[in-house]
């Protein structure tokens, strides 16, 4: 029996937790899982890292395009969730590094698309922009709450325990897409927004907006990268200002989210992505600039707005353009793992003269790069679809 809306709201958004605190476990320790339980060198670290990723890559291309074709993405999920939990076992009784490797490739990889095919559902059962950015703020919140509670679990009890929580975490998960499957995903009346109406773009056009959010993801990927080097190494500061900036820009992109899925309400996610972009210009602006650790923290609520921009309304834009919801999902989770990829010429910069100030100011030109191809996509529309309300059709 369909539950209510704020019901089916709450499903949703424990749903979204739970699959975020999965790999939020996961992620930030597996290179501590391989080097504790297995005794990885710093290089089969890397080298398995490479292959799973490129694992998750090809599944998350695969699966949630097969899932469009059936019309079914809760039932893989379960599968996601079943191939987690094999996962962990294998981590735990591999007894070597090539067991460990092949168990991430074929078990890893695919299981890392659940929340691709989760926001896939979310599209294909009728949820709007601002209940799709909320389940996404919840992801948010599982990265902040989730590698501090790894670590410390690992702290208390070993590094195995981390593999145990993962159990427990992909079986609550399960849990709550069954529950789902039985009728807790209807969003109602009141949650089916108008905004929900796909306007599909050419594949000219698609790449550009692919071009666009790797650029992005890519600027976010760097400067995650080098917030701690750059607090350490230019201004003189004590680590933990580099884990406190992150902290904060984690921290406040979760009211971000929420709050840009009520304004997706009434403007279109093209106009909230050229505002984000300029937030996004202005912080790498002043990230070249900062001297103290005062501005370098308040700086970070102008990143929490941009990457919210970015990791939000740019979902729900990949899922309007995009008429396949799993492939959209699958598509814009790549543009993240291309970005980090591409993210590495920017880190490089800081090694040059420019220093990080450099980093910086190449990561606002990039920026700015993505926000033209946005502007030149987005607002060639037919009028009122996805631009500035009221405004009109350029093209």
């Amino acid at each position: 029996m369909p539950r209510s809306p704020r019901h089916a709201t709450m499903l949703a958004q424990a749903a979204a937790l739970a699959w975020g605190l999965q790999f939020a476990f996961l992620t930030p320790t597996l290179a501590l899982l391989l080097t504790d339980l297995l005794g990885a060198t710093a290089a089969q670290v890397g080298l398995v890292l490479a292959l799973y990723n490129a694992s998750g890559f090809v599944a998350s291309l695969i699966v949630p395009a097969w899932a469009d074709r059936r019309h079914e993405y809760l039932t893989p999920m379960v599968v996601c969730g079943i191939l987690t939990l094999a996962l962990a076992v294998a981590l735990a009784l591999a007894g070597t590094i090539p067991i460990a490797a092949i168990a991430l490739i074929v078990l890893g990889g695919p299981a890392g698309t659940g929340a691709s095919l989760f926001f896939a559902h979310l599209r294909a059962a009728g949820w709007g922009r601002s209940a799709v950015m909320g389940a996404r703020a919840m992801i948010s919140v599982a990265w902040v709450a989730g590698p501090p509670l790894a670590m410390l679990l690992a702290g208390t009890f070993g590094t195995r325990s981390i593999l145990v929580a993962l159990v427990v975490i992909a079986i609550a998960g399960i849990v709550l897409i069954v529950a789902m499957r039985r009728g807790g995903t209807d969003p109602g009346t009141a949650a089916v927004q108008a905004d929900q109406q796909s306007t599909p773009l050419s594949r000219v056009r698609i790449t550009g907006v692919l071009a666009a959010f790797v650029a992005l993801q890519a600027t976010n990927a760097a400067i995650t990268s080098v917030m701690t080097l750059f607090a350490v190494d230019d201004l003189g500061l004590n680590p933990i200002w580099g884990g406190i900036a992150l902290g904060v820009a984690a921290l406040a992109e979760i009211p971000a989210l929420f709050l840009l899925g009520r304004l997706s309400t009434r403007f279109g996610p093209v106009a909230l992505l050229i505002v984000g972009s300029t937030v996004g210009i202005a912080f790498y602006a002043v990230m070249a600039v900062v001297h103290d650790p005062v501005t370098l923290v308040l700086a970070q609520l102008l990143n929490a707005w941009f990457f919210a921009t970015v990791a939000g309304v740019g979902l729900t834009w990949f899922q309007d353009i995009i008429p396949r919801p799993g492939l959209a999902s699958g598509l814009f989770t790549n543009t993240r793992r291309i970005g980090s990829i591409l993210a590495g010429g920017l880190i490089a910069l800081a090694g040059t003269s420019a220093g990080y100030s450099g980093t910086f100011v190449a990561c606002a030109a990039v920026t700015a790069t993505a926000l033209v191809l946005i502007v030149a996509v987005g607002l060639r529309r037919a009028p009122g679809r996805d631009g500035v309300p009221g405004e009109p059709a350029t093209g």
